[in-house]
């Protein structure tokens, strides 16, 4: 494997990870309103915040290399 490859490997795991974190927070919100559990629902709300400013952080430093 090339070092460009590995690269772009390690950039898709990233942009994964941030996709992945808002999943979790969508599900989190959606258990917490079924539950009527406002810390849940809270939590999944500040999960997808915390995916949309990782993917945005990593669009960031991809554009910067």
């Amino acid at each position: 494997m090339s070092e460009n490859e590995s690269d772009n490997e390690g950039g898709f795991k990233e942009k994964i990870s941030g996709l992945g974190q808002k999943v979790i927070g969508e599900i989190e919100t959606i258990g917490g309103v079924l539950t009527g559990d406002p810390n849940t629902q809270a939590e999944g709300e500040f999960n997808v915040e915390v995916g949309d400013i990782r993917e945005e952080l990593e669009e960031t430093v991809d554009d910067e290399k």
